[in-house]
């Protein structure tokens, strides 16, 4: 199994952080656009929250794949957490915390997986897709970052 940790400081008060990193709305907006990713099923509009469950459809590795999350676990704006039903992993969970100081949020990612397949999972998890989810979720969050900076400015300006 792979844990990938990261960490964004956002200049926004915290439940604005938790809320647009919740926001399925925003999502497609925040991904790599190469991998062409679109919501298809469940909570595909507004905020998730525990217990929703959401099915993404992308194309990674000239693949095309389907990956379904549930909302595990939830605690409004500290965390939450999802993990994937069904897709192409072996077991994915991705932990999101968010830590309010003065007055910016510091965003924290976990991200643990592990791919099928025994031996051969394991190597491509540790020289494959530990730099490439690493990539994904540090870009998603730049781009969330971006945007939840927008709408902080915006709002003190209005």
């Amino acid at each position: 199994m792979v844990t990938i940790r990261t960490e964004v400081v956002i200049y926004a008060p915290v439940a604005l952080c938790f809320d647009m990193a919740r926001d399925m709305d925003l999502h497609p907006r925040t991904v790599w656009p190469r991998t062409k990713e679109r919501l298809v099923k469940g909570k595909v509009r507004g905020k998730v929250e525990c217990g929703d469950q959401v099915t993404f459809e992308a194309t990674h590795f000239g693949i095309r794949q389907r990956l379904t999350s549930c909302v595990v676990e939830y605690e409004r704006p500290r965390y939450f957490v999802d993990e994937m039903v069904s897709g192409a992993f072996h077991f994915m969970r991705h932990k999101h915390v968010f830590l309010e100081r003065e007055e910016l949020t510091i965003m924290r990612d976990e991200l643990k997986f592990a791919a099928p397949f025994g031996a051969m999972g394991r190597w491509a998890d540790r020289y494959i897709l530990k730099s490439y989810m690493t990539k994904f979720l540090t870009y998603r969050n730049e781009q969330l970052k971006r945007l939840i900076e927008e709408e902080w400015r915006k709002k003190r300006e209005s």
